[in-house]
């Protein structure tokens, strides 16, 4: 996989080479700019994953570099680096769309876990959230249309939404969806904590902020997320993460959106709308004891699921398309495409990871690849293999002369079905759901031939399709 690319910019040649180092020490590819215009000038020239950028610099600051990121590069994130004397204005910055702020000088432990959780919150989803909410959204399935609808739906409402879903399905996304679908809060902050990433202690701060000499480390006022939040959209990421004593405060905020910031003892009151987002059914957390039910019930006002990737079939390709796109103009590389076998090995796989993983799967392809469009071989092995074993295990039992007499022989069927790798049998059964059982467009999606996906139902007993 290509490292990640970092530009760093500060008009303090120490500060912007020590950055320089420490980053580069960490394994990232680094550039510098000595102030805005020089950023801006380098972004049309190479693309980046992530800028660290002082706020006060000549020429062009730290919010114009920002409001030109956002306009012209808008997947990528910004990290603003601010003296204590300018934290508002940094905070600020959080709500015109930068990722976090760092206040000078700077702690290399901070400035790993910020670095990281930036990079790691790349949008893997394929959407384009500027002007309509859905503009440029990649998304043809049936099932990501309905959540689509209810995004829609919940959008002008006040309400707090629950997302659930598996990794890489694109919460944050949808998240960011419903806000800027929401013609009361689009133009006001979207702030997001991803909640399993912080200690306890961190976490409560982050959250509700704290006051000077709150704990050891406490060297100044700091607002909380839900503050900088006033107004627009929090989410809350991976929201079954948040310890117990930290769920009595959040039920309480969300309650009557009162708080206070650790270690004071004024109240304050926020307008926040509250979107939590979870890979795990929170109603499964609340039955085990680790979340507690009456916060279950406050969060779980209106409930999107997100589909996985293994159960949009027809998404598949336009996404690999769009992420080839997206690569192959970082990288200078003439791939525009898939070949038919490539895509049968997409189509074909389960994606576990989802569209993060997808994503993963087409960057590496696209650094591997050597002819205009991608080959099996530009494919990790797990790919190949499972489409390999699918394959081979396909061959065991009767040929397409014997099905017939197969089907008729139920103890031999049985014996078949524990023979054959259940994904397949699923994976089959999926896909031809999806196109109501349409067998010339489920081979197609499969990258099979038709005779081969009739020989395939026979042979797994998939209930339902012989009508």
């Amino acid at each position: 996989m290509a490292r990640n690319r970092i530009l760093v910019v500060d008009d303090d040649p120490l500060i912007r080479g020590s950055l320089y180092e420490y980053l580069r020490g960490q394994r990232y590819e680094v550039e510098m700019a000595a102030d805005g215009l020089e950023a801006i000038n380098q972004m049309t020239r190479h693309a980046f994953d992530l800028v660290i950028t002082d706020w006060k610099m000549t020429q062009v600051d730290g919010l114009h570099l920002l409001n030109h990121i956002k306009d012209n590069h808008g997947h990528v994130n910004v990290v603003i680096l601010t003296g204590f004397g300018t934290i508002g204005s940094a905070v600020e910055a959080i709500r015109h769309g930068a990722f976090d702020y760092l206040t000078k000088p700077i702690q290399p432990g901070e400035l790993q876990t910020t670095v990281e959780r930036a990079l790691s919150r790349q949008d893997a989803f394929g959407m384009s959230l500027t002007g309509d909410p859905f503009e440029g959204v990649i998304g043809d399935d049936v099932k990501i249309q309905q959540v689509f609808a209810m995004v829609r739906a919940v959008a002008s409402t006040p309400s707090t939404v629950l997302l659930e879903g598996e990794s890489g399905t694109g919460k944050r996304v949808i998240a960011q969806a419903i806000h800027r679908s929401d013609g009361h809060r689009a133009q006001q902050p979207f702030i997001e904590i991803s909640c399993g990433a912080l200690s306890d202690t961190l976490l409560e701060s982050e959250l509700f902020g704290h006051v000077k000499g709150a704990f050891t480390g406490a060297i100044r006022d700091k607002q909380g997320r839900f503050e900088i939040a006033h107004g627009g959209t929090l989410l809350l990421d991976e929201v079954d993460t948040i310890p117990g004593a930290l769920q009595v405060k959040l039920l309480r905020i969300i309650q009557d959106r009162r708080f206070e910031r650790v270690g004071d003892s004024k109240t304050m009151q926020v307008d926040v709308r509250i979107i939590a987002a979870s890979n795990r059914r929170l109603i499964d957390c609340v039955r085990q004891g680790k979340f507690r039910e009456d916060l279950y019930y406050r969060l779980n006002v209106f409930a999107i699921c997100l589909p996985p990737l293994r159960e949009r079939g027809r998404d598949i390709q336009p996404l690999a398309q769009h992420f080839i796109s997206r690569y192959a103009t970082r990288m200078g590389k003439a791939v525009e495409g898939l070949t038919d076998e490539a895509l049968g090995l997409l189509n074909r796989y389960p994606w576990p990871g989802n569209v993060r993983e997808l994503e993963n799967v087409i960057e590496r392809a696209v650094i591997l690849a050597r002819h205009s469009k991608l080959q099996p071989a530009d494919l990790p092995d797990e790919l190949r293999h499972f489409s390999k074993e699918t394959v081979s295990v396909s061959r065991v039992g009767p040929t397409p002369d014997t099905a017939e007499e197969t089907l008729d022989d139920s103890s031999a069927r049985r014996t078949l079905r524990d023979a054959l790798k259940p994904s397949e049998r699923d994976l089959i059964t999926q896909v031809l759901a999806e196109v109501r059982w349409n067998r010339s467009e489920a081979a197609k999606r499969l990258g099979i031939h038709r005779s081969t996906l009739y020989h395939k139902i026979r042979q797994l007993g998939i209930v339902g399709s012989l009508h």
